[in-house]
């Protein structure tokens, strides 16, 4: 038997047509998204906003006070 060439014994794949898709440029795909998002009004936005600030407050004196206490313990013991 012979040892056949891998090259001559090439298998062809039938053709597949492409379908030619129509590009966006990024801006107009960008802007599409942009107007899909739906803004919070101005009234829930200063809601948002107490609330957040409100939290950072809480957490920041939570966490001052706890390591005031942390301080205090460790002062007590050493």
């Amino acid at each position: 038997m012979k040892k056949e060439n891998a090259k001559t014994k090439e298998i062809k794949k039938p053709e597949v047509k492409k379908e030619k898709v129509k590009k966006e440029s990024l801006f107009q795909g960008v802007k599409k998204e942009m107007s899909k998002v739906r803004w919070p009004l101005r009234k829930e936005m200063v809601k948002y906003s107490i609330s957040v600030f409100g939290f950072i407050i809480f957490f920041g004196l939570f966490f001052m006070l706890a390591d005031f206490i942390i301080a205090a313990v460790k002062v007590w013991v050493s």
